[in-house]
């Protein structure tokens, strides 16, 4: 499956924005899919997961209440909306695809996905 990241850019502290992530050459409910972030000079680290048919969910604790991760099954797309955003969540993020797990799986190791997007780059001014 390919992976494509849409929807970064330049905000300021408290703004709002969605990120998308369009997949194809796939069957799109057959991946668990997750968000991942790089800010600069830091290691990649987790964001947001959800299982292959939606419904569940996981978040990292820096996001937890204000990021919210969801995916569209007949638009092969998953999202990642970002609400009251910090300057510390400026990084690139990437979306990933795990396939071959079970329907409630939610993934949160970088290792455990096996497709990954170009990232879209995301700045939040203060």
């Amino acid at each position: 499956v390919q992976l494509q990241a849409f929807g970064g850019g330049l905000m300021q502290a408290g703004d709002s924005l969605t990120l998308s992530c369009d997949a194809s050459g796939g069957t799109f409910s057959s991946y668990a899919m997750g968000w991942f972030r790089r800010a600069p000079g830091k290691e990649r680290e987790f964001v947001a997961a959800v299982n292959r048919i939606g419904g569940r969910t996981q978040y990292a604790d820096s996001v937890k209440g204000r990021f919210t991760i969801s995916r569209e099954i007949d638009r092969n797309t998953v999202y990642l909306q970002m609400k009251t955003v910090k300057p510390e969540d400026t990084a690139v993020y990437y979306c990933a695809a795990a396939g071959g797990r079970t329907s409630y799986a939610i993934l949160m190791a970088p290792n455990e996905y096996n497709y990954w997007g170009h990232g879209t780059l995301v700045t939040v001014s203060s």
